[in-house]
């Protein structure tokens, strides 16, 4: 079970390099590339605190559906050397200052030993200006009862005079999946695909100390 082990040993470098599941601007294909000094996911290493490269696709539609993969080198269980990602769903406008997306993503980690990493999740968040409030709900997991584990965040985010933007970000992980509930925090500085943060959680196993990142992303359209 992955949270058990990462405890011991996470809006992800998802959120460390600004790739979002939500649905491009643009409609078509585009890819995205990002380098971090760790890969942290709700607070916690996915990469034994060492540095870490990623990687997708995503297609987006102009109805507000959107599908795409992701990879990432990930070494948080036994055998493990990579993370494959697959998610899609629907993203909207309610009006100039709402929107709302909701999906399904699958973790999967083809070379872990234990055959007992991969799970997935329902996720949806509902966005007003720049504040973002989400859930996601465990779907299946090694030894896991569906909707037993949830993780709920919010995210705000302020664009500085200079373009660069400051995300603030407070999430909640409880469930019978993980081997203790925690809280994870932490704040960003983002500018030209640069981003510096800090991010900690409350776990009491030297996992709930601060881990300082630096990252760079880029976005391609295909």
């Amino acid at each position: 079970m992955k949270k058990a082990i990462t405890a011991i040993a996470i809006t992800s470098l998802l959120a460390i390099s600004g790739i979002s599941f939500q649905a491009s601007a643009t409609e078509g294909l585009s890819a995205n590339v990002a380098m971090s000094s760790n890969y942290l996911w709700r607070g916690v290493t996915q990469s034994s605190d060492d540095a870490a490269i990623s990687g997708g696709i995503d297609y987006a539609h102009s109805s507000g559906f959107y599908a795409g993969t992701w990879v990432s080198t990930a070494s948080w269980a036994p055998g493990m050397s990579y993370e494959l990602d697959l998610y899609g769903g629907f993203s909207a406008d309610i009006n100039d200052s709402m929107s709302y997306d909701v999906g399904f993503i699958y973790f999967g980690y083809p070379d872990e030993t234990t055959g007992e990493a991969d799970f997935s999740e329902i996720y949806g968040s509902f966005s007003f200006s720049d504040l973002t409030v989400g859930i996601a709900v465990l779907t299946s997991g090694e030894g896991a009862d569906v909707a037993d584990t949830i993780y709920a965040s919010a995210d705000y985010t302020l664009t500085l005079s200079n373009e660069a933007e400051v995300a603030f970000h407070l999430g909640s992980y409880s469930g019978d999946w993980l081997s203790d509930d925690y809280i994870d925090y932490g704040v960003s500085l983002s500018k030209d695909g640069f981003t510096f943060g800090a991010s900690a959680t409350n776990l009491d196993d030297g996992a709930g100390d601060v881990k300082f990142y630096v990252a760079y992303s880029m976005d391609i359209d295909l």
